[in-house]
């Protein structure tokens, strides 16, 4: 098991983006978290085993209505998450653990 950050740009805001993200993390039973940030872009925190992982990322590009430029992702300090949550609002920008 791991944890990473995974940053998205292009038109994820305000097309249910988020909601997409959850249920494909869902279905994959990952655990963490994803919101919209200031500057535009989606930040998630994903922890699950490393090949659902790279399936989790790969699916992120056929989220309808979005249209995802890029997607960086980045390990960080494992983090068990309890579930898989959307956080509403742009003013808790998370930096890590």
């Amino acid at each position: 098991m791991k944890t990473i950050q995974i940053f998205i740009s292009g038109r994820v805001q305000g097309v249910g983006f988020r909601a997409c993200v959850r249920r494909i993390a869902l279905d994959l039973n990952i655990r963490g978290t994803v919101m919209n940030l200031p500057d535009g872009k989606v930040q998630v925190y994903a922890t699950g085993e490393p090949m659902v992982l790279e399936k989790f990322v790969s699916m992120l590009y056929g989220c309808p209505r979005a249209v995802v430029r890029d997607i960086s992702t980045t390990d960080v300090s494992f983090n068990q998450f309890d579930d898989f949550s959307i956080i509403k609002g742009e003013n808790r920008i998370s930096t890590g653990f």
